[in-house]
């Protein structure tokens, strides 16, 4: 496997060569033998922050106590931009190589819903952020064709995704400042 994440052979660098979308749609569908090879540890990180639910304004002259309210959808993504929500062809290769190799399922989406309760003083705003918990791997399909496909029997596809982690708790803030004029103006009358 050494050398081995080109995404052609490099005798095909002149030829016509197929999309790395075209390869992916032939494992499973076209090869004798697809098979994702997992690159170094699986790493498990913290995904960005960011808003959920809407903001609180408290335009009295006591501290409020605002309930908020919502629902945060974390998806995959990779470096190829297909789906890897459906369980048959390359994605499945994927998905059972990741079990298989770190015995951690992938998970292609996770939606989490959440009352949240923000504390909120006098003339400012509050507001909750979610960060959800991540995995990321990298590695390379190995696709054998029994014919050629375009000139060649073997192809090596680089390949990288992050989704949420399954099963693992996201970290919730809550946040306050002070209003701005405009805020105050829109939203205080």
């Amino acid at each position: 496997m050494a050398g081995a994440a080109l995404v052609v052979p490099a005798a095909a660098q002149a030829e016509e060569q197929p999309t790395i979308r075209e390869l992916l749609d032939k494992c499973d569908n076209g090869t004798d033998t697809c098979v994702f090879h997992p690159e170094g540890e699986l790493e498990e990180f913290t995904g960005e922050s960011h808003q959920v639910g809407d903001s609180a304004f408290n335009c009295t002259q006591d501290s409020q106590s605002s309930s908020v309210t919502w629902s945060d959808t974390t998806s995959e993504s990779n470096s190829v931009g297909v789906s890897l929500s459906v369980d048959y062809g390359f994605a499945e290769v994927f998905k059972v190589s990741i079990q298989t190799t770190y015995q951690h399922t992938w998970e292609s989406s996770h939606t989490e819903s959440e009352m949240t309760t923000v504390s909120v003083r006098p003339g400012e705003v509050g507001w909750v952020t979610r960060e959800a918990r991540m995995q990321r791997v990298r590695g390379t399909y190995e696709l054998h064709f029994p014919d050629r496909f375009y000139g060649h029997y073997y192809w090596y596809v680089p390949f990288e995704a992050t989704g949420p982690l399954p099963d693992a708790s996201s970290t919730k803030t809550q946040h306050t400042r002070a209003m701005t004029e405009q805020e105050k103006s829109e939203h205080c009358g």
